[in-house]
């Protein structure tokens, strides 16, 4: 936990910059493919599912010390030959896993929120699932502990794997010649993140391509099918955590009001996508059925209410680098509530965002939760021990939070609406 979130003090500020060195590339192109929208979205979830993982709110029912233990035919050390194989064996595992959250109605809503963007840039690669609660994923690593790969090793190995799929989340690079039949390239990717129908489904690889040449999902980029990005049942929200379970939610529903007993039970292990005959007659969902000509969630927000939104973003990240920075000094149950703080905020600006009337609710909330934490310590899990006078910097900022949100949700718009 505490290796982790050593680990994001350094990965978040440099995702962060190369998001804005992504837009203004962009801007200087005449080609913006970073909507500030979009990417305070995106940078939300990526937040939600660090602190998720940093918490440790997940339930691994199967972990790879388990299978390592009773699989391991050899024991090897852990050399540089060894960390190899520990790289294919997690990408190998990453394929499947990834496929079968395609694949699958149960395990698509883990997966949901990482597409569920309508453009596609760097921001939306930090677009991560706070859904996966139980994760089957070291299930796939079965080979890499009968082949005796340490654990530490894959722990190792582990973080590096993810954040070298962030690279490739890019329109700004073309395809890369011989590298397209080895690696998966922004090229590719472009087209596992597409809807277009002759690209639905394909190119699952997180590292290497070949997996998907050899199980049969690779497609190649074609210049007469421009890609269009987002899911075929929209999520129209900025709101992350509402994304990550929206898929589940209507499950739920679908089971519920499903009148036979077999399909409330099946349904979750249907085809993604399928749903039961009688509820799909009588409780239709709309679908994009043309991709070149569907309107693209976009509310218009003052530019005050973006400059807001953005500020909001950033004082998050200094909190969170707090946080992260002292979880041992934190300690539980403390490093919890913080985590709730930290949900709390994005669910308040993200509706905000969606021009909720009932944003100020939730921001309110906001403001009593962190109120009964400094009234009843005096401080905000040692703030003031790390920078004196920071505490009443923080009180200032949730004061402002609350009064500006009420004031966004209430006040007749009359600034220049900005696309």
């Amino acid at each position: 936990m505490e290796a982790y979130g050593k680990i994001l003090l350094i990965a978040m500020p440099a995702f962060f910059l190369l998001v804005l060195l992504e837009k203004f590339w962009g801007l200087w192109k005449g080609n913006d493919t970073v909507p500030l929208k979009d990417m305070i979205s995106s940078l939300s979830s990526g937040m939600t599912n660090v602190t998720k993982d940093v918490l440790g709110l997940s339930i691994v029912i199967l972990s790879y010390q388990w299978f390592y233990d009773r699989v391991s035919l050899i024991d090897i050390q852990s050399t540089w030959l060894v960390y190899l194989i520990a790289f294919f064996a997690l990408d190998f595992a990453g394929y499947w896993t990834h496929r079968i959250a395609h694949e699958y109605n149960i395990f698509w809503n883990n997966h949901i929120i990482h597409h569920s963007s309508e453009e596609f840039n760097l921001a939306c690669a930090l677009r991560q699932s706070i859904a996966s609660i139980v994760k089957i994923f070291a299930v796939f690593l079965l080979p890499a502990a009968v082949l005796g790969v340490p654990t530490e090793v894959i722990a190792v190995v582990g973080p590096l794997h993810l954040f070298a799929q962030f690279w490739y989340h890019t329109r700004h690079i073309g395809q890369l010649g011989f590298l397209e039949k080895i690696i998966v390239t922004p090229s590719h990717h472009r087209v596992h993140h597409a809807i277009n129908p002759e690209y639905l489904d394909k190119n699952y690889g997180q590292i290497f391509i070949f997996w998907d040449k050899w199980f049969g999902t690779f497609q190649q980029e074609k210049e007469s099918v421009p890609a269009v990005y987002g899911v075929t049942r929209p999520v129209r929200t900025w709101n992350p955590i509402k994304i990550n379970f929206m898929h589940f939610w209507q499950l739920l529903k679908d089971a519920w009001r499903a009148k036979s007993w077999s399909d409330k039970v099946t349904i979750w292990f249907k085809p993604l996508g399928w749903r039961p005959a009688d509820v799909a007659e009588k409780y239709p969902i709309s679908k994009i059925e043309d991709v070149y000509h569907f309107e693209k969630y976009n509310p218009e927000l003052t530019k005050g209410m973006l400059i807001w939104s953005f500020s909001q973003l950033i004082a998050l990240l200094l909190l969170l680098s707090y946080l992260f920075g002292n979880l041992a000094e934190i300690a539980s149950p403390g490093i919890f509530y913080f985590g709730g703080f930290i949900f709390l905020t994005i669910y308040a600006y993200t509706e905000l965002m969606d021009r909720n009337p009932y944003a100020w609710a939730w921001e309110l909330l906001k403001f009593f939760y962190a109120g009964f934490f400094l009234v009843t310590t005096g401080d905000w899990f040692g703030l003031s021990n790390f920078l004196p006078g920071s505490v009443s910097i923080f009180v200032v900022y949730l004061t402002l939070s609350a009064l500006c949100s009420i004031w966004f949700s209430y006040r007749k718009e009359k600034w220049q609406l900005a696309n």
